[in-house]
């Protein structure tokens, strides 16, 4: 199994990148919390992984930080919890965020996350308190935002969208999401960002 790999992103599509591994390129499927820490430019980065092998398919989870790591583990063992609503989860509020919401029983504001109703919501508070306890939550803070390669307007709008929809989201309600908080001079990642904290608050 592949549990780190180290290399050059050389594509970033979210919420997956490519990562170049002395010649070999790893799709890896991220949540925007890592995109958010990536270093800009051409730079060697290291990725804490999870690989899940299906009939169908090898899938390769990367995380910046190792407690991201932990966590997308632990919300897996949750029932009905499959990789994409974990990721989904990460990138839509940090592990500490996170961890409070569970521990506050707040419903309401797990619900706000793609793909999780109110059913899923009540079970990762049940689920997940005694696990989080085990897990170092404040760890998991993403420490900045990294600026990336900023693409045309247009292009960063719609593939801002794409990934709202790779995350969970409708196509119409990823739309309004991104035209609620789109400004000038935002790359991708950043009308990302703003957009799940809008949706989140």
């Amino acid at each position: 199994m592949i549990g780190r790999l180290r290399g050059r992103v050389i594509q970033r599509q979210p919420p997956q990148l490519l990562l170049d591994v002395n010649g070999v390129g790893y799709e890896v499927d991220a949540p925007m919390s890592t995109f958010y820490d990536l270093p800009e430019g051409d730079v060697e980065v290291t990725l804490h992984i999870h690989m899940v092998v299906r009939e169908d398919a090898q899938i390769l989870y990367g995380f910046v930080r190792e407690s991201d790591r932990a966590l997308f583990r632990a919300l897996l063992k949750v029932n009905g919890v499959g990789g994409k609503m974990a990721l989904a989860i990460l990138s839509g509020m940090s592990g500490a965020d996170f961890s409070l919401c569970v521990q506050a029983g707040d419903v309401t504001a797990l619900t706000r996350l793609p793909g999780v109703g109110k059913k899923t919501a009540e079970r990762l508070i049940v689920e997940m308190r005694d696990r989080l306890d085990k897990l170092d939550a404040a760890g998991a803070v993403p420490a900045g935002m990294a600026t990336a390669v900023r693409p045309s307007a247009s292009s960063a709008e719609g593939d801002a969208v794409s990934a709202l929809e790779a995350l969970g989201y409708r196509t119409a309600e990823a739309a309004r999401m991104v035209k609620r908080v789109l400004a000038d001079d935002m790359d991708t990642e950043a009308i990302i960002r703003a957009a799940l904290k809008g949706a989140a608050g």
